[in-house]
């Protein structure tokens, strides 16, 4: 036998041995089964209508986010430079010493008029104590010491000022080197707005601006990281296209052009089987001119080339930094200069931005 119950005109059967007990949705008087409490029928309708309009929502959302992106390609070249992200956050970029850098001098150019970009020299670790109170006329001077120079070009997000950054400057300058940074236009306290063009004309004029600077025996050598090395093959082949190619190119955990790139990247691994994801997304990264293409660039460098990567980069999957080291090697303009490719295992989890700890990281580069 079954007892029949009408609370609130809610109808519920259950054995009429088991005890009575309340709807935990509605309270309406129930009776359980053994140990199951029941929610009365239509309880249960509506949390099941109620799932299934978030799923619609869901879906809603899933479905219109590239036709968002694809009238509105702007956002896909935000989501490319993260310039708008400054991690980390509060800090003050006139003062490097705030972040432990006390032989570092901030100070700014202008590479168009009126606009200017924010501008890091950290002298080798050597000179540290001489450093101590001194301005920019001093720092400048000693480009003309008997130490090589490293310009580096940082990737998307954050500012020169990052963590990582910050503890790769400080490894290169107790190496011996004077290692100079920038924000590109957009970034950090820089002014302007970004664009792949603005970035490589930013970093070929801080290049032309150290190159003026330093003792022509001296090596002046260009280290790009993640989107930074789309930008460091750019202006090395434009270095490369007036004769004048820098001493070497160093290359941290590159890709081979950003459509593979933005394919590979984790943030697309919900649409990357989605039809029509090239239309969608790629192609409106591509209408803005955004195209990094280091994989054609290597066709007209003409320097030696080092590629590091880690083998469980997530963001610049390993084997695009692989790609290109092969692309490099058969490049017949890059015939007779060493290129390198130095992978990093996976079990020493260096992922996309902590070949910094490498200990092995001196004895490559010396």
């Amino acid at each position: 036998m079954y007892r029949k119950f009408k609370p609130n005109n809610q109808v519920c059967f259950c054995h009429v041995s088991d005890d009575l007990h309340a709807c935990h949705t509605c309270h309406a008087e129930l009776v359980t089964c053994g140990s199951f409490r029941m929610l009365c029928c239509f309880c249960v309708l509506g949390l099941v209508g109620k799932l299934k309009r978030v799923v619609l929502w869901l879906l809603l959302v899933y479905v219109s986010i590239p036709f968002i992106i694809k009238l509105c390609p702007s956002i896909q070249a935000k989501l490319v430079f993260l310039n708008f992200v400054r991690m980390p956050y509060f800090i003050d970029l006139k003062r490097p010493l705030d972040q432990g850098l006390n032989h570092t001098h901030n100070f700014y150019l202008e590479p168009e008029s009126g606009l200017k970009i924010g501008v890091w020299h950290t002298v080798p670790a050597q000179m540290w104590r001489e450093a101590q109170g001194k301005k920019g006329d001093w720092y400048e001077s000693k480009f003309s010491s008997s130490h090589p120079v490293i310009l580096y070009l940082h990737g998307n997000a954050g500012t020169r000022g990052g963590d990582h950054r910050v503890q790769l400057y400080k490894v290169l300058s107790s190496l011996g080197y004077h290692v100079v940074t920038f924000d590109y236009r957009g970034w950090g306290d820089s002014e302007g707005s970004p664009s792949e063009s603005g970035m490589t004309s930013d970093a070929l004029f801080i290049y032309d601006w150290l190159k003026r600077r330093t003792d022509k025996t001296l090596p002046l050598y260009i280290w790009g990281h993640s989107l930074g090395t789309g930008v460091a093959t750019n202006v090395v082949r434009r270095l490369c296209d007036r004769g004048s190619p820098p001493d070497a190119l160093i290359l941290e955990s590159p890709f081979t052009n950003i459509r593979e790139e933005a394919k590979s990247h984790p943030f697309s691994m919900v649409y990357r089987y989605l039809p029509g994801f090239d239309w969608f997304f790629l192609d409106a990264i591509t209408a803005n001119n955004i195209r990094f293409t280091s994989d054609e660039n290597m066709n007209h460098i003409s320097c030696p080339v080092l590629i590091l990567h880690a083998e469980d980069d997530s963001v610049v999957p390993f084997h695009l930094g692989k790609k290109l080291y092969s692309l490099a090697s058969q490049s017949k303009s890059l015939s007779g200069h060493k290129v390198q490719f130095v992978p990093f295992p996976a079990a020493l989890a260096y992922k996309h931005k902590f070949i910094y700890r490498s200990p092995e990281l001196p004895n490559i580069l010396r």
